[in-house]
C-alpha cells in the first residue's frame, strides 16, 4: 500500500470509540470496505476509514438508513441532497409526534372516553384540505345568505381559525376543540341566529356594517362602571344605560324608546354565550393572538341595567 498506513479491525474500533462487531458490520455491508488484507487473511483498512465511520456514526444517529448512508460515503449522492430529504422527512414525522403528544394530552385533561379519544385523533390528522372544508362548512352555515353583507369578508377572516405549519401542542388542543364546536349542532345555530341579529342591526344608509361596534361600544361605557363597583339598577348607572341605548338607536337610524332597549336586551342577551367567548379563545391559540378580554362580564352587567329600566 506504498507505505500508507493500515489498521485492524481492532484498532479502527478503539479510534472510533465503536465495538468490533458493529466495525465488522459496517465492512460487510460495503460502507467501509477494507484497503487490504494481512498475510494470515485478515482486514486492513486505511486511514480514510476512520473519518468514513465517524460520518457513518453521525448520520446513523441522525436516522438515515444503511443504504443511503453508502451512498452518501461512495459519493453517488452529496451530503447536502441527503441532509435536505431527510430533514424534510423529518419535519412530518416531528409534525405527527406533536399531533399525537397534543391528542394524549388533551385526552388526559379531559378524562376523554375512548370514542373521544378516537375523533379527537381524526380531527387533529384532518388534512389541510381537509380542514379548510370543516371550516368552510362551519363558517357557510353560520353566514347563509349574508354573503352580500359589507362587513362579511372581514367578519369571516377575524373567525377563522389557520392551523401554523408547526403548531405547538396548545394549538393542536385549541383546534381540535375548535373543530367539535364546529360540529355542534346548537353552536351553529346560536352563531348564526347572532351573525343574523348583527347584519340586521345596520343603518338603511350604512354601507360598511357594524356587527362589532355595539360589542365595542358596551366594552367601551360599561367597563369603568364595573371598575367603580356601579350596581347596575341604581341611579349612578343612568347614564350608561342611556349612552347604550343612545348608540344603539344611531346604528339602527331609529329613536330611542322601550321598544328599541327590549331589542338592545334581547341582543346582548345572544351574545352572551359562554360558547362564543369560548370559540374566540381557542381562536387566538389556534392563530397565535392575544387572548381576548371576555365580553360576559360587561355583557351581563348591561343585562341587568337594561332589564332594570325596560318594563317586562
Amino acid at each position: 500500500m506504498n507505505g500508507d498506513t493500515l489498521y485492524s479491525i481492532g484498532d479502527l474500533a478503539r479510534r472510533t470509540g465503536l465495538t468490533v462487531k458493529t466495525v465488522r458490520f459496517y465492512s460487510d455491508a460495503g460502507i467501509v470496505p477494507p484497503a487490504d488484507r494481512s498475510p494470515a487473511g485478515y482486514r486492513l483498512y486505511g486511514t480514510d476509514a476512520v473519518a468514513r465511520l465517524d460520518l457513518v456514526r453521525t448520520l446513523r444517529d441522525l436516522g438515515l438508513d444503511l443504504p443511503t448512508i453508502r451512498k452518501v460515503v461512495d459519493r453517488e449522492v452529496s451530503l447536502p441532497e441527503v441532509a435536505a430529504a431527510h430533514a424534510d422527512a423529518l419535519e412530518v414525522q416531528i409534525r405527527v409526534l406533536r399531533l399525537r403528544r397534543a391528542v394524549l394530552t388533551a385526552v388526559a385533561k379531559r378524562g376523554s372516553t375512548p370514542e373521544e379519544l378516537d375523533l379527537m385523533h381524526k380531527l387533529a390528522k384532518l388534512s389541510d384540505d381537509e380542514r379548510q372544508h370543516l371550516i368552510d362548512d362551519f363558517l357557510g352555515t353560520v353566514f347563509d345568505g349574508l354573503y352580500d353583507h359589507p362587513s362579511f369578508a372581514a367578519v369571516t377572516r377575524s373567525l377563522t381559525p389557520e392551523l401554523p405549519d408547526n403548531p405547538e401542542a396548545e394549538q393542536v388542543e385549541a383546534w381540535v376543540e375548535l373543530a367539535e364546536l364546529f360540529q355542534d349542532p346548537g353552536f351553529r345555530s346560536t352563531m348564526q341566529g347572532m351573525a343574523r341579529d348583527l347584519a340586521a342591526d345596520r343603518a338603511p344608509d350604512d354601507s360598511t356594517g357594524l356587527p362589532r361596534i355595539l360589542a365595542e361600544a358596551v366594552r367601551a361605557q360599561v367597563t369603568p362602571a364595573l371598575a367603580a363597583g356601579t350596581d347596575p339598577a341604581s341611579p349612578e348607572a343612568e347614564p350608561v344605560v342611556t349612552a347604550l341605548a343612545g348608540h344603539y338607536a344611531h346604528i339602527l337610524g331609529l329613536p330611542d324608546g322601550t321598544a328599541l332597549r327590549r331589542r338592545l336586551v334581547t341582543r346582548l342577551e345572544t351574545m352572551d354565550d359562554p360558547r362564543r367567548d369560548r370559540y374566540l379563545s381557542l381562536l387566538a391559540v389556534t392563530n397565535g393572538w392575544p387572548a381576548p378580554e371576555s365580553l360576559a362580564p360587561v355583557l351581563d352587567w348591561a343585562v341587568r341595567a337594561l332589564r332594570a329600566r325596560v318594563p317586562q
